[in-house]
């Protein structure tokens, strides 16, 4: 199995990375460590393609009706009258013609069914009238509006998928339609890699457990319940070690114990440099630092490191900066552990709804923002309030404002990079 780092992946010489090198570490260390299985279509939604899939034979396999009508010759129709032809034969789905269809005929056909040799387009039952019936009620004659175009509501053998084509390639992330894409074809599994051992845990004295009573002083963890829930829509089975008191005992033991058997270790809190933060000396102790303190708001304390080879990474405690964080970072160096190709979420730029009249220079800012509709069309709008421990802004906002590090203030009506929370796997 190849490893998920070396010794030396992450060292740098600064204080501070920029965001984009710290994207560009990660891209540039970090390789797929899962393990190829097969798996049946109906687990595979959501999970990383490990082999290429590629089309056995044209689909559809045959020319076919794509609506309830009447098969025809298009040779056979007056082209500014109407036509009235014999009904011939009756073709349904799932049954073979065998016959050609004869000239100045119809054949009733449906939807899916094979297209008589001869006929090359299709009149909807609607558009078209009986002309005569048998004694029985069986349409012996149809009437053919004028103006037909040749091949109407004719698919074509191979329209969708060629013989060969390739549906689905090596680090594709799996959606429903790709599960529809590889059934057409008759796969009843797909080869996809393993699900990565992701452990989750938070730090602090103060934390209390939701449904808890909670102490003086106390605050209900926030942050484990949203690493979980965003891991919840990752190839990833989620080890939960829940609240760890602040000590550097707890936290050694918690992180020796997650390295055993986790392939990646996310926490929140105790990142920072206070005397109660001990995720960085006992990181130190146990593994290798290679990254702290990042020039971004939110989320500046942020660490990465590993222990033995498990990765490790240490959000911030307050809820927005965790977010951000493992949005922007966490998210695709999960999906490159777990053997996808790595990508970067699609910026729009929008308008701006708001200002900023002085921003620090040399720090990248990530504001929670909202789509807005303003006179010309949408606008991105901020929310009101910047601290990074209010949920509230998570939740009205519809993605990430970013704003450059050499940028110093934003004028209302200047255009600025928009990243939808869908962009993410929101």
């Amino acid at each position: 199995m190849t490893r998920k780092l070396l010794d030396d992946c992450f060292l740098h010489d600064k204080d501070r990375l920029r965001h984009d090198e710290v994207l560009a570490i990660l891209r540039e260390r970090l390789s797929c460590v899962a393990s190829p299985e097969d798996v049946p279509l109906g687990e595979a939604t959501g999970r990383v393609a490990a082999d290429d899939v590629r089309s056995p034979r044209n689909v559809p396999a045959f020319d076919n009706s794509a609506v309830d009508g009447y098969a025809v010759r298009h040779e056979d129709l007056n082209a500014d009258t109407d036509t009235t032809l014999f009904v011939a034969m009756r073709v349904a789905a799932g049954h073979p013609v065998n016959e050609p269809l004869t000239e100045k005929s119809a054949a009733r056909i449906f939807t899916g069914a094979p297209m008589p040799a001869g006929a090359d387009t299709v009149v909807m039952q609607e558009d078209c009238e009986a002309a005569a019936s048998d004694e029985i009620g069986e349409l012996t004659q149809v009437t053919i509006p004028a103006g037909v175009k040749p091949g109407a509501n004719r698919r074509r053998a191979g329209e969708d998928l060629a013989e060969g084509a390739t549906l689905i390639d090596p680090g594709q992330r799996l959606r429903p339609q790709d599960i529809a894409a590889a059934a057409s074809i008759g796969h009843g599994t797909l080869n996809v890699f393993s699900k990565l051992k992701v452990a989750v845990f938070s730090s602090g004295d103060e934390i209390a457990e939701a449904g808890t009573e909670l102490g003086e002083g106390g605050v209900y963890d926030a942050n484990r319940p949203l690493l979980t829930s965003l891991l919840s829509s990752l190839p990833v089975e989620i080890i939960d070690l829940g609240i760890l008191p602040d000590t550097g005992k707890a936290m050694r033991d918690a992180l020796s114990k997650a390295e055993r058997t986790a392939d990646v270790i996310i926490t929140s809190g105790g990142a920072s440099r206070g005397e109660e933060d001990h995720l960085i000396e006992s990181l130190d102790k146990l593994g290798k630092r290679h990254l702290w303190q990042i020039a971004i708001k939110p989320g500046r304390p942020m660490a990465m490191g590993q222990i033995g080879d498990t990765v490790l990474f240490g959000l911030p405690g307050n809820p927005v900066a965790a977010f951000v964080c493992f949005l922007l970072y966490v998210r695709p160096a999960l999906l490159t552990l777990g053997g996808a190709r790595w990508s970067e979420p699609r910026r729009f730029m929008l308008p701006a709804a708001f200002e900023i009249a002085k921003k620090k220079p040399d720090r990248r800012e990530f504001l929670r923002g909202m789509l807005t509709p303003g006179p010309d069309g949408i606008m991105a709008d901020k929310f009101s309030r910047d601290g990074s421990g209010l949920i509230t802004g998570l939740r009205a906002a519809d993605g990430l404002i970013e704003i450059p590090e050499e940028a110093t203030s934003v004028a209302r009506g200047e255009m600025v990079s928009f990243i939808p929370f869908g962009e993410m796997g929101l």
